[in-house]
């Protein structure tokens, strides 16, 4: 009788939310997972998924302490990260999901249109301070970057600034969404944010990385053909020993259908 009970309670189990799982990490990533996991959820009625931000750094610690089965990140796994990792016995897999555009924003108000890599490294280093010093209006420059903690402020800093440490006084924003509300409200103001994240509210400017002999302006075509030069992999990462409760989730998202997703939140598909 017992084993009876037993086997009616494992078959129960196997019918309810088989899928219940966390989606933790990059704010970049936010909205196209939020997506994903809706339309993946709405497909399979067992599957019940949450998404939530924090950065890309939050996202790996969680994947460490195990209060996530899913870490999103705009950018790879640092080596201390592999290593503590390690050090918790616990196994993972890296899977690219998507690409994304990393768009340099300023205040539509600004007749700035484009910059060069060498500027942006002045302007986020602290030794271009005013617009004028750049072809624009003679306004001081407000820069504004994500906090630390995040995929984005990572990325930036290594691919855009050479791995130059950002000036003391860059303000530091807890979310991408912040960025874009502080700088369509700044007319001096600069930041960066995922391209999903543009909107009317400002101006994403050109960007070269040949010192000045080609701008590009980050658009879907740009980012997939790579001719705008701040384009990048974002990754999932899980544990090996959670693949088979996550795997459904992420093959959907790696499919034509979850690709087409991925297109229409306004990141860059993987084929």
């Amino acid at each position: 009788m017992k084993k009876q009970i037993s086997i009616f309670l494992s078959i129960c189990l196997l019918a309810g939310t088989v899928y219940a799982q966390k989606i933790k990490g990059s704010d970049t990533m936010l909205p196209l997972s939020q997506k994903e996991a809706e339309s993946f959820m709405k497909k399979t009625p067992t599957a019940k998924l949450t998404v939530t931000g924090g950065g890309s750094g939050v996202g790996v610690a969680a994947l460490i302490d195990g209060s996530t089965d899913i870490c999103m990140s705009s950018r790879a796994m640092k080596m201390d990260e592999k290593l503590k990792m390690q050090d918790a016995g616990r196994a993972f897999k890296e899977v690219i999901v998507a690409y994304d555009a990393l768009s340099v924003i300023v205040n539509p108000g600004n007749t700035v249109t484009q910059l060069t890599r060498e500027q942006l490294e002045g302007i986020f280093t602290g030794k271009i301070k005013n617009w004028k010093e750049v072809g624009g209006a003679d306004l001081a420059i407000v820069v504004y970057s994500r906090e630390s903690s995040s995929g984005t402020y990572e990325f930036f800093k290594d691919h855009v600034m050479l791995k130059k440490n950002y000036a003391a006084t860059v303000l530091s924003m807890a979310s991408t969404g912040a960025i874009v509300q502080s700088v369509s409200q700044t007319k001096g103001a600069i930041g960066y944010v995922g391209m999903a994240y543009e909107n009317n509210t400002v101006k994403a400017l050109k960007v070269s990385f040949d010192k000045g002999k080609t701008f590009v302006a980050p658009s879907m075509e740009t980012a997939k053909n790579k001719t705008y030069p701040i384009t990048r992999p974002l990754y999932y990462y899980y544990l090996n020993s959670s693949e088979k409760l996550v795997k459904p989730y992420i093959d959907y998202v790696l499919s034509p259908e979850g690709q087409a997703v991925v297109k229409q939140t306004g990141y860059v598909p993987l084929n």
